[in-house]
């Protein structure tokens, strides 16, 4: 029988209906208890069972991999072994694709996704679009903290950019990640029970804003003067315990960010697109050149082609192999055909 400590297990992000979920697993073995995964180094795990941390591996029946989030069912066996025999089905996934087109799971069970962005050469609104069609893809409830609120230039115009290219459902905060007040500013997402999670790029200040958060040390580092680009103090994904009784995972920087998700999907992140492009004159209407589209003149031209660029990615996703094959036929034709253009145009033969 699987007991459940709701006092410790709650510092963890343990909810009622998580645990109504673990109950619900079976076991034969008598030694077992309940965890989540806080960190994942190859086949070795850390796993928390909200008093302490163990080093754990998969059972090889497990058949599937783990993700830094997971609620498990942990085995106690002789000379201090641990083993992972049940993984209770994720409430909630962020996902990405590889460039191999693959789907690799980043975190499981997150309430909350802090979309991090730094307000000086960090600051990039189609990265940031490209973070809430993934989150909002998962059902996660996205929260754009701007960091680095206290060297910022021009942070008023950047405030308003923002405010006007995203939807104004979204909850935006500026924040300077280093000062307590950080706390205070984002209180209403970090009650206990309560998972979030960082997202952003490397010198953003993900690992600064989760040592505000919480009681770790998290390694920070310097950014480059010229790009603000940061270092990758974060090499691996890990669970935190944050002072106010939430858990936060923070996560390294994504260099590659292909999204895990549908066209249905990436309309939710680009509502305002969808609604628009009813009115357009015909339904497969692309928003380029056609006459009578009603996108064009109200969308900003950099979100738009933000969306179309995120939309072929999306689609070349969902493609077979044969298909991204005939794909690049395709292209090469074409490709062909203009440069023969070109060189008709210049007479040469």
């Amino acid at each position: 029988m699987i007991e459940i400590d709701f006092e410790s297990l709650g510092s963890i992000g343990l909810t009622p209906y998580i645990a109504q979920q673990l109950l619900q697993l079976e076991t034969a073995a008598a030694d077992v208890f309940s965890a989540r995964i806080v960190e994942i180094h190859g086949e070795w795990m850390l796993a928390h069972s909200g008093q302490s941390e163990y080093r754990v591996r998969a059972l090889p029946t497990l058949g599937f991999g783990l993700a830094v989030g997971d609620w498990v069912i942990v085995e106690s066996r002789p000379n201090n072994e641990y083993w992972i025999s049940q993984c209770m089905e994720p409430v909630t996934q962020i996902s990405r694709r590889t460039q191999e087109g693959k789907r690799q799971v980043l975190v499981t069970n997150v309430d909350t996704a802090l979309l991090v962005m730094g307000l000086d050469k960090d600051f990039n609104l189609r990265r940031m679009e490209r973070y809430l069609a993934i989150v909002q893809a998962a059902q996660v409830i996205p929260v754009i903290v701007l960091t680095k609120q206290d060297i910022a230039e021009n942070l008023a115009e950047k405030l308003e950019q923002i405010e006007q290219r995203l939807p104004a459902h979204i909850p935006i905060v500026a924040v300077n990640a280093l000062h307590e007040s950080t706390v205070m500013v984002l209180a209403p997402w970090l009650r206990k029970g309560q998972t979030l999670v960082l997202l952003g790029s490397s010198g953003a200040g993900k690992s600064t804003l989760t040592n505000t958060l919480t009681s770790s040390a998290q390694a920070t580092g310097d950014v480059r003067k010229d790009d603000s680009k940061g270092r990758h103090t974060t090499t691996s994904r890990s669970l935190h315990q944050c002072t106010t009784g939430a858990c936060i995972i923070d996560t390294p920087g994504l260099r590659s960010w292909s999204p895990d998700v549908d066209e249905e999907s990436l309309e939710l992140a680009f509502d305002d697109i969808a609604t628009l492009a009813m009115n357009c004159r015909f339904r497969n209407c692309e928003h380029r050149d056609e006459p009578g589209c009603a996108v064009r003149e109200f969308v900003d031209a950099d979100r738009l082609h933000n969306y179309q660029k995120l939309l072929r990615e999306v689609r070349r996703s969902q493609q077979t192999a044969l298909e991204r094959i005939d794909e690049r036929a395709k292209w090469k034709v074409l490709h062909k055909a203009a440069q023969a253009r070109v060189r008709e145009k210049r007479g040469d033969y």
